[in-house]
């Protein structure tokens, strides 16, 4: 596995102190997030916190909507929210893949009923 793992968005790479570099926020941010069960670290076998790209991205998600006067429990709902919307949008766009898909298999077999959808006008 080796070096592969750092392409892994969920490997715990990262201490504590280097996250809190990289994000410009101090260590106590990093620990009340913890403390607030939003953002749960890996642990070390000695205890320390490890943090994985996609907790540093979340971290720096509610950082940025603290900095706009949100409140901790705030940010973290409209994180939540946007990270369902989000995914929420690509399933729309592979069921839209999907149903086009279809639409062609369906012509490709002579089977058009010639019908429109609105889509098609």
């Amino acid at each position: 596995m080796g070096l592969d793992r750092l392409d892994d968005p969920d490997y715990p790479s990262m201490a504590m102190g280097e996250a809190a570099h990289v994000l410009d926020v101090e260590p106590a941010f990093l620990r009340s997030l913890d403390s607030a069960g939003i953002v749960s670290p890996h642990r070390s076998t000695g205890g320390h916190r490890r943090y994985s790209r996609r907790q540093l991205e979340h971290a720096a998600r509610l950082r940025e909507l603290l900095d706009h006067g949100h409140s901790l429990e705030s940010a973290s709902c409209i994180d939540q929210l946007r990270t369902d919307l989000t995914a929420s949008e690509s399933q729309l766009h592979a069921a839209h893949a999907e149903v086009d898909r279809l639409r062609r298999a369906i012509e490709d077999l002579g089977g058009s009923s010639g019908t429109t959808t609105p889509s098609d006008r």
